[in-house]
């Protein structure tokens, strides 16, 4: 590829899509796998990021609709520029003849092979080209099946095929507002949306900090514990901030913990630019003690992330759910230990950016069992659709609601209040 890449800039975005895909095929995060493009301008690295995601979301339509065009299957290589090229055509409706023309190029820079393959690579998306119709018939992009499962338990088939329709649009751009002229559409919720793909750093107020970059559902985990000025708060899983920035936004007085030193330093750089303190900590959250108890404790715990799918939709193809019990525990050993950090009648608020019952519902009816004083209160902030909140009272969100507005992540929220008498 690299015969390629004093190219046309738009081939240039298309070569850091290609690497951004390979190593997430080997494993890595997207987060990751950014390096790869670090020597790419701005906007080729930009689009090359938007390029890879949009082929993650559709990588089993582009496959079903290359399949009867392809007498064998090609190199990996080959594999995903096909599928790359697919994508932008029928997807982005890119222009044919420039994808078709852009890709036949790469392909002929892939050395001996890729020389050899180009003809193959030409005729093929000639043909696919044409396939609009057959791609619009296409149903979404499943989730894996030990993710699938038990969605599918939890919440049956239609609402399964609506969270993957919204796994395939893609997630906008949702801001927090800390000042008064903050830009965007303003939710029910009070968090403030944009569309998939705006600048953010082009956005007015980001330099003098009116707002942060948080998914309108990761910011109801914050507005459900409703922190008052003056309480003393832990934020025990901090990072990137944004939780951070909202319970110091509310006048608390908040202790942020991390095990990451370099994440940690991520939330110092967002409340420096918000004009917001807390006091940080790096460490394991299961060996912190306050030197008094404590008034409330966000626990955003560690999860299999499964709500951000939308977002990050490398998850399904780089983790198989093995990683899940061991999480699972840990997130009761944290709630357990949060309990212990507060005062009695003092409240937690518990979360997890996942749509497993196994890290939400279940993980709140197995800590219900091992603390009989703990209560559970309404997981309710304004904005919050009744409809949302389970049985129990927590707030179950998924990424098909609000359709009409773009989605949101998954999320559970518990909110438990710690009786007088609880030990």
């Amino acid at each position: 590829m690299d015969k390629t890449r004093k190219g046309e800039p738009g081939d240039q975005a298309r070569l850091g899509a290609l690497r951004l895909l390979a190593a997430i095929e080997d494993g890595a995060t997207m987060d990751e796998a950014v390096a790869l493009t670090e020597e790419l301008s701005p906007s080729a690295r930009a689009r090359a990021r938007r390029l890879a995601l949009e082929v993650m979301r559709r990588t089993d339509r582009a496959d079903a609709v290359l399949a009867p065009f392809l007498q064998r299957r090609p190199r990996p290589d080959v594999q995903r520029l096909l599928r790359l090229a697919t994508v932008e055509m029928l997807a982005l409706h890119e222009a044919p003849h420039g994808a078709v023309n852009a890709a036949v190029t790469i392909c002929r820079g892939m050395g001996g092979k890729g020389q050899a393959a180009s003809g193959m690579v030409n005729a093929v998306l000639r043909k696919v080209s044409a396939a609009q119709e057959a791609w619009d018939k296409l149903p979404a992009q499943m989730m894996p099946a030990w993710l699938r499962r038990p969605v599918v338990h939890a919440w049956g088939r239609d609402v399964t095929r609506a969270i993957e329709t919204a796994h395939e649009a893609g997630a906008a751009l949702d801001l927090t507002p800390k000042g008064p002229d903050v830009p965007g559409e303003v939710l029910p919720t009070g968090s403030h949306r944009l569309p998939l793909g705006t600048q953010v750093s082009a956005l007015p107020g980001y330099d003098t900090g009116d707002w942060w970059v948080q998914d309108a559902a990761a910011a109801l985990a914050v507005r459900v514990l409703d922190p008052q000025p003056g309480e003393r708060i832990a934020d025990l899983c901090a990072a990137p901030g944004g939780k951070t920035l909202q319970l110091a936004a509310a006048g608390a007085e908040v202790t942020a913990l991390d095990i990451s030193e370099s994440r940690l330093a991520r939330v110092a750089e967002n409340l420096q630019r918000c004009g917001l303190s807390a006091h940080l900590v790096a460490g394991d959250a299961l060996a912190w003690r306050p030197d008094a108890p404590l008034d409330a404790v966000l626990l955003d715990a560690p999860c299999s992330a499964t709500g951000t799918i939308r977002r990050h939709p490398e998850l399904p193809l780089i983790r198989d759910g093995s990683a899940v019990p061991a999480l699972a525990e840990l997130q009761a050993k944290l709630i357990d230990h949060a309990l212990s950090l507060l005062k009695p009648g003092g409240r937690l608020v518990f979360a997890t950016c996942s749509l497993l019952p196994d890290e939400g519902e279940d993980q709140l009816t197995a800590a219900l069992a091992r603390h009989p004083g703990l209560l559970v209160e309404p997981a309710t902030a304004p904005g919050v659709d009744p409809a949302w909140l389970t049985p129990q009272g927590a707030l179950r969100l998924r990424p098909d609601l609000w359709p009409e507005r773009g989605g949101m992540d998954g999320f559970f929220i518990a909110r438990l209040r710690k009786r007088l008498a609880e030990s």
